[in-house]
């Protein structure tokens, strides 16, 4: 089956890892933030953390908040058709095709992005010197624990919805590029 524009519909593995991707993001990784954001010290080194806090990390946590719903609306926009067709309430772009290249290569950065900072989390808090002195950090080395499975399955999600789209919207552009072929007339 094929939406409005004759881009395919994506398949079920796909739509679900799109709903994983905006769920991980607005879950998994609002709640917590939002948490902290207000103060709240779970798996937080108090002192370090109330310290931090006051410098502007409650503001930062908050930003944090807002940009994660914007990447889970953007993880469902790459299984929605609204993800390929600006709907008619966007003003004057209603009807029109969504540029692709921007959707894929933002899915494609913000995937990798989440994977090597989990990589980056990982050697953080396992493998490096920086946890030489407990009492310095932030937060709690047990959100490790919770943080490298989330953003693990984030990213993954991610990257299963975002080539989900790539691969659907590349008949479109196929289509699109011989409809603008200059035709040659044989005599």
């Amino acid at each position: 089956m094929t939406i409005s524009n004759g881009c395919p519909e994506p398949t079920r593995r796909e739509r679900v890892a799109g709903h994983i991707a905006c769920h991980s993001a607005l879950i998994g990784f609002i709640p917590m933030h939002l948490m902290w954001a207000f103060g709240v010290t779970l798996w937080t080194n108090e002192a370090n953390f109330d310290k931090w806090y006051e410098d502007g990390g409650g503001s930062y946590l908050f930003v944090l908040s807002g940009m994660a719903v914007l990447a889970g609306i953007f993880a469902m926009s790459l299984i929605r058709p609204w993800g390929t067709v600006f709907p008619r309430r966007v003003p004057f772009l209603a009807g029109r095709e969504v540029p692709r290249w921007p959707v894929v290569l933002l899915a494609g950065v913000l995937s990798v992005f989440l994977f090597l900072y989990t990589l980056w989390a990982i050697y953080a808090a396992f493998l490096s010197d920086l946890n030489d002195d407990p009492s310095k950090e932030v937060f709690d080395g047990w959100i490790i624990y919770y943080g490298v499975p989330q953003f693990l399955i984030w990213s993954g999600s991610l990257m299963v919805a975002g080539w989900s789209y790539y691969r659907r919207t590349a008949e479109r552009a196929a289509r699109n590029r011989s409809l603008a072929a200059p035709r040659t007339v044989d005599s």
